[in-house]
């Protein structure tokens, strides 16, 4: 199975044999640790469940819940997948060593949040003009609202808290790996803050 979980290094650049400088995001991955397997029969789905880094102060819920898998994780996501493979079971070890050169990986992380913010950084508004009676009011929203059925639809672009949320990027392919220390290079960029928690899903 390929699926990783790691923490966001940074960006960098790597020379490919032809001489091509290829811009890629290091990423601290793994080893994950398989904390729960999910099988149709018994929950539904096919899915495992993965511990990541070393906890402090668990909860007791959270101990029982890995104490099997001998493990004290700080993170734990779970990855679905169609078909469960047969010699995975709790406690097995998932490093790098799963994904190969070229490999097409999805990469899920939170993006940088940005605070609160106008219409114009969070949904590119065009401003209003700063001629003819504008009064240089030019990034203020404007009319959000009609006289029938008075009232803002659910949806409507405002001004508000812009940026940390759950991004995925599709399709980045797996430009480096490292065995001994546990890194593998994304070509592309990675949504997140560095030291972030990346989530690799591959597409096998």
């Amino acid at each position: 199975m390929k699926a990783l979980l790691g923490t966001k290094i940074g960006m960098t650049q790597i020379i490919s044999p032809e001489g091509v400088a290829i811009p890629v995001t290091l990423i601290k991955a793994g080893p994950v640790t398989v904390t729960q397997v999910k099988t149709i029969e018994r929950d539904g789905y096919n899915a495992v469940q993965v511990g990541y880094d070393t906890g402090k102060n668990l909860s007791k819920a959270v101990a029982g819940h890995v104490k099997s898998s001998k493990t004290t994780p700080k993170h734990i996501r779970e990855i679905r997948v169609d078909d469960l493979p047969e010699d995975t079971k709790v406690g097995d070890a998932i490093d790098v060593s799963a994904f190969a050169l070229g490999d097409m990986v999805d990469a899920t992380g939170t993006s940088k949040g940005k605070g609160f913010a106008g219409t114009v950084k969070r949904h590119n508004f065009n401003t209003s003009k700063n001629t003819h009676g504008g009064q240089g009011n030019v990034r203020k929203v404007g009319s959000i609202g009609s006289m029938y059925p008075q009232k803002i639809f659910k949806g409507k672009r405002m001004p508000g808290r812009m940026g940390h949320d759950q991004v995925t990027v599709k399709n980045l392919q797996v430009a480096y790996v490292s065995l001994e220390d546990n890194l593998i290079g994304l070509k592309g960029a990675v949504p997140g803050p560095k030291k972030g928690l990346i989530v690799i899903g591959g597409k096998a």
